[in-house]
């Protein structure tokens, strides 16, 4: 039964894993940019770079890519304090 239990755990892992690549793939090239667009201009190393983030991710990306939601304001200590005065 153990056994069992890991494989299926291993299995839930890998189709996790392969849904993130597949939206990776079809997100990076056309979304990202409506998502931030400060990757308008950006080269596609940087594509590549994030691709890892976004396929571990996805359901966040998914989810703010179907309800459109803006680009997401920094909330840091320094800005709070710089917006204060």
């Amino acid at each position: 039964m153990p056994l069992t239990a890991a494989r299926v755990v291993v299995l839930l892992i890998e189709l996790y894993a392969v849904a993130g690549l597949f939206f990776a793939v079809c997100f990076l090239p056309r979304a990202v940019t409506r998502l931030d667009p400060g990757t308008a201009g950006a080269p596609w190393s940087l594509r590549l770079l994030i691709l890892p983030g976004v396929a571990a991710l996805w359901p966040l990306f998914a989810r703010r890519w179907l309800t459109g939601a803006p680009p997401p304001v920094e909330r840091t200590a320094h800005r709070t304090k710089a917006t204060r005065r």
